[in-house]
């Protein structure tokens, strides 16, 4: 059976679909609610999940899907979401970020935990709890987004660059651990994409945030929506191993041409 929209369930209910079910976390904006958006035009019942949950209730309505609060770095809210999920064939690993810009000399060591805590050990605490539904569905999916300070390093970002490697390390680890079984593993890592991100890693500065992206076309939400989406409905045996999506106007974390 489908079931209607919903939002702060109890925790013994369990959610059930007639359609395949995709979990995205950080679906209250940007990538997640894009990737909400695309899945469910694909025919998936998207789970929603994030912190905003007034947010994912408009979600949820505009899309037929569930939402549930989640705070990937609450151990307790992670086990709370997961107990109302009865089947999942696709994890959507998206909620994250950066905060601060600061040289090592001078880091932050509490935006350095807050970056830990969300792309990492958020990733382990969903991935870990929906591993075993995602296989049980004999054709599961786990896709992470990473970004491309997964695969660089620069000046004033180490906080947010050695996070996201240690969550492209812990995900492409995962592609041996479970070889032969039916899951597969892809990575999404894109470069400069015009959302909340950069008004969050500058503690709400609009300004500065602007700045990031001025002088050249950045890629949007819907862009690296698109190519989840991709990934996620290719055949069976098709593993998409890593994605590296950019605009065309920058070549590297450091790189770009701006007019």
């Amino acid at each position: 059976m489908s079931t209607e929209s919903t939002a702060g369930t109890s925790n013994r209910s369990v959610i059930a679909s007639d359609r395949e079910v995709a979990v995205i976390t950080g679906a209250s904006s940007g990538i997640g609610a894009a990737t909400a958006r695309s899945l469910a035009n694909e025919g998936f019942h998207v789970i929603l999940g994030a912190r905003r949950v007034e947010r994912l209730r408009e979600l949820a309505a505009e899309t037929g899907g569930t939402a549930l609060p989640l705070d990937v770095t609450d151990e307790d809210s992670v086990n709370s979401f997961v107990e109302q999920v009865s089947t999942c064939r696709i994890l959507v690993n998206n909620a994250g970020g950066a905060k601060g810009s600061a040289p090592v000399a001078e880091a932050d060591e509490n935006d350095w935990r807050w970056m830990w805590e969300t792309n990492v050990l958020g990733t382990l605490r969903l991935t870990k709890e929906l591993l075993p539904k995602l296989v049980a569905s004999e054709n599961g999916h786990v896709i992470t987004v990473t970004s491309v300070a997964a695969l660089e390093v620069y000046d004033n970002g180490s906080g947010y660059t050695s996070a996201k490697h240690a969550e492209a390390a812990l995900h492409r680890t995962l592609r041996g651990e479970h070889l032969g079984e039916p899951v597969r593993f892809t990575e999404v890592a894109p470069g400069l994409v015009e959302t909340e991100f950069s008004e969050v890693r500058y503690h709400g500065d609009t300004e500065r945030a602007k700045a990031v992206y001025r002088g050249l076309t950045p890629l949007v939400a819907d862009d690296v929506a698109d190519v989840i989406t991709f990934a996620a409905t290719r055949p069976a045996h098709v593993n998409l191993d890593q994605i590296v999506v950019k605009p065309r106007d920058q070549a590297s974390a450091t790189r770009a041409h701006r007019t």
